[in-house]
């Protein structure tokens, strides 16, 4: 019986990720963790909302709130705002926290150890990778060697990241012919009411549904 944990922060992402490791496992466990963000309890609610959605049984939520107490990222430090979206700047957004898929991973990887997971799926896009540098192929690469370098001999964990060659549109197609729950997710950096429509994450995913051809089925203060 093979077992893979699913890395769901409750955004768009990791919900179609979750769509597609759902089929090809006998059973997936969900792991949400929450570093301090400020849509924390929302993302959470969205999280379960999916777990509910595909049955899941095996779930773990965790909080690291060191990374908010390092700080340097709009999403986890109030002195920081939440930039205005542009979708055509290379620089780094504000939102990047810090080498925070390294931290998620770990935890990740020291639970599938003890559940006898055979894989780890995450939502990693490389569409992203200007703007999050762990969010690249390459980085997912080097992770993979140090799991196969830091875990028991006899563990055979793989990193999988299904979606990390498609754009968003494609992630939304994607998730259409999965009918992966996207009316369940939640994907907005400031606000945990109504999305606000204008943040980087909340741009690229309306962005997404409009190339896709497809309506988003959540609502927004500003498209």
């Amino acid at each position: 019986m093979t077992i893979a944990i699913v890395l769901v922060s409750g955004g768009m992402d990791s919900c179609v990720t979750a769509a597609i490791a759902h089929p090809q496992n006998d059973e997936i466990a969900f792991l949400h963790i929450s570093y301090g963000q400020l849509t924390e309890a929302r993302e959470r609610q969205a999280f379960n909302d999916i777990a509910d959605h595909y049955a899941v049984e095996k779930r773990l939520d965790i909080s690291i709130e060191h990374l908010a107490k390092i700080g340097g990222s709009s999403l986890t430090d109030t002195r920081i705002a939440v930039s205005e979206a542009d979708l055509a700047s290379k620089e780094m957004p504000t939102s990047y926290v810090p080498f925070r898929n390294a931290n998620m991973l770990s935890i990740a990887v020291s639970w599938a150890e003890v559940i006898g997971a055979r894989a780890i799926y995450i939502g990693a896009v490389a569409e992203d990778s200007s703007g999050y540098p762990d969010c690249r192929p390459e980085f997912y690469r080097a992770f993979q060697k140090v799991v196969e370098t830091g875990t028991k001999p006899d563990t055979n964990i793989e990193i999988r990241t299904p979606i990390i060659d498609l754009s968003k549109a494609e992630i939304v197609r994607k998730g259409s012919g999965l009918d992966a729950p996207l009316h369940l997710t939640w994907s907005c950096y400031r606000s945990e009411e109504l999305a606000c429509g204008t943040c980087d994450s909340c741009a690229l995913r309306l962005r997404g549904f409009e190339r896709a051809g497809v309506k988003d089925p959540i609502k927004y203060q500003e498209t």
